[in-house]
């Protein structure tokens, strides 16, 4: 059989495609128990998570990172299938950096530029770069072996967009223990720490789901 007549018949299979839906979603899921099991009993929240909360910076930084995972989930399923267009949500993943792009602009505008080099560096950048990337180890090792159980067509793609998936899980988990809220911070070095994911996300797809 060619290789496109099998992927025809890939992409025909009704059932195939609902086992592996629902693989991703436990994939998913269980990177999220995974990461919240480390956060918890390496370094739970910060010691004034419920003043924090009522601040728009803090409840902000969760907004970015739960529609980066949630936009990356949806096009890592539609790259593991195929036949599947990623249509529109090829797109997706871009909507997370263009609220922090605007939630910066917002930033420079209302606070003083004495203030912005600080608002930068913050207290925790050390932190911030190896704990994100820390607590996406479950979650990406999970949504790789999930990917195994599609056939994407671009193994190295799927993988990156898996560690995309995997950073904004854990950075969800992350943002619960930083403190460091300005939009300049998360905008600067949270990006960094998703970018070392994704690219292990993208050398483990080139290696573990080339078929």
């Amino acid at each position: 059989m060619r290789t496109d007549d099998l992927i025809n018949a890939l992409s025909q299979d009704a059932p195939v495609r609902w086992r592996f839906t629902r693989a991703l979603a436990l994939a998913a899921g269980g990177g999220a128990l995974v990461a919240a099991a480390l956060f918890f009993t390496l370094m739970g929240p910060r010691p004034d998570f419920m003043e924090a909360i009522e601040t728009v910076r803090f409840l902000f930084k969760f907004v970015v990172t739960l529609i980066l995972a949630a936009t990356a989930l949806g096009l890592a399923m539609r790259l593991a299938q195929p036949g599947v267009s990623a249509g529109r949500w090829r797109w997706a993943p871009i909507l997370a950096p263009a609220l922090l792009i605007l939630a910066v602009i917002a930033e420079l505008a209302v606070m003083p530029s004495q203030t912005w080099g600080e608002r930068l560096v913050g207290t925790h950048v050390r932190f911030c770069l190896t704990l994100i990337p820390f607590l996406a180890i479950g979650p990406l090792a999970l949504l790789l072996l999930a990917l195994r159980q599609g056939a994407p067509t671009r193994p190295g793609l799927a993988g990156a967009v898996a560690g995309l998936a995997a950073s904004g899980i854990a950075a969800t988990f992350y943002a619960a223990n930083c403190t460091d809220d300005s939009p300049l911070f998360v905008a600067t070095w949270y990006p960094i720490a998703v970018g070392f994911v994704t690219l292990a996300g993208y050398l483990a797809g080139k290696r573990l789901l080339s078929w």
